[in-house]
C-alpha cells in the first residue's frame, strides 16, 4: 500500500499496538508526539524507542504549554495528585481527564497530514478499558472526523480524511494479543501515570491496574514488570 499516514504516539500500548497494526498494514507512518508537562514525560522517550523499533518514517514532538491544562492531574502545573488503588469500574470521569486532549491531539495531526500529503490519520482511542474519558468514544471519532472533512481545503474538495481506530472496541488483553501477533515488544512501552524518579511504574495508578489486568487476562507475562 505504502500510503503515508500520521499517528499519535504516546510510548503506551495501545499507540504502540496502532502503529504496529498502522505498519503492518503497509503504511507509511509518520509519527506525532506530544510534550505538555505530563508527569510521565517520560513517555517520550518510550515513543522515541518506539519510532526506532518499528522503523516509522519520521517523527516530530509537539510543545503544548501545561499551562492549559491546570485543572488535569497529569499536568506538572496543576499541584493535583495522581488518584492510585483507585476502583477503575468507577463510572466518574477521573481528575487524570485531560480537557480536550485529544481534539488538539488530532487536530496538531490533522495539520500535519493536510501539509504532508497523508489522508489516513491512526489513533490508538479505546472504549473498553479506558478511565472513562469522553475523548475516546466512537460517537468522538465520527464526530472529529466529519468536522476534519468540513473544515479543511482537501476534505472540501473530496479528498477525505480518515480516522483511523483499530483498538476502539478491543479490552485490553485482545490489543496485548494483538500486539504480541505483530511482534511487538512491549517491553519499549510505558504505561504509568506517576513513575518514579527512577523511571520505575508505580504500579497503583489507573493505568497501571488497567495494564496489570490487561497482561493477567491475556496469559502473558509483560516484559516491563522487571523494572517496576
Amino acid at each position: 500500500m505504502n500510503k503515508k499516514a500520521v499517528i499519535l504516539l504516546s510510548g503506551g500500548i495501545d499507540s504502540a499496538t496502532t502503529a504496529a497494526k498502522a505498519v503492518k498494514d503497509g503504511f507509511n507512518v509518520h509519527a506525532v508526539t506530544f510534550s505538555y508537562g505530563q508527569k510521565h514525560n517520560i513517555e517520550i522517550l518510550y515513543a522515541e524507542r518506539l519510532v526506532q523499533f518499528l522503523k516509522i518514517s519520521s517523527h516530530i514532538i509537539i510543545e503544548i504549554s501545561p499551562e492549559i491544562f491546570l485543572s488535569s492531574a497529569l499536568s506538572s502545573a496543576s499541584g493535583l495528585e495522581i488518584p492510585k488503588n483507585r476502583d477503575i469500574t468507577d463510572s466518574e470521569i477521573p481528575v487524570t481527564y485531560v480537557p480536550g486532549r485529544n481534539i488538539l491531539f488530532l487536530s496538531y495531526a490533522l495539520s500535519y497530514a493536510e501539509t504532508t500529503g497523508a489522508r489516513d490519520i491512526f489513533i490508538g482511542a479505546n472504549a473498553v478499558d479506558y478511565s472513562g474519558y469522553p475523548d475516546c468514544r466512537p460517537e468522538f471519532i465520527r464526530a472529529f472526523e466529519q468536522m476534519a472533512n468540513l473544515g479543511t481545503k482537501a476534505g472540501v474538495s473530496g479528498d477525505k480524511f480518515t480516522i483511523h481506530t483499530p483498538l476502539i472496541s478491543l479490552k485490553k488483553s485482545e490489543i496485548i494479543r494483538m500486539g504480541i501477533s505483530l511482534g511487538l515488544d512491549y517491553s519499549l512501552t510505558l504505561s504509568c501515570y506517576d513513575p518514579l524518579k527512577d523511571g520505575r511504574s508505580c504500579g497503583r495508578c489507573d493505568s497501571c491496574i488497567i495494564r496489570k489486568k490487561g497482561f493477567a487476562e491475556a496469559c502473558i507475562i509483560d516484559p516491563a514488570a522487571n523494572r517496576d
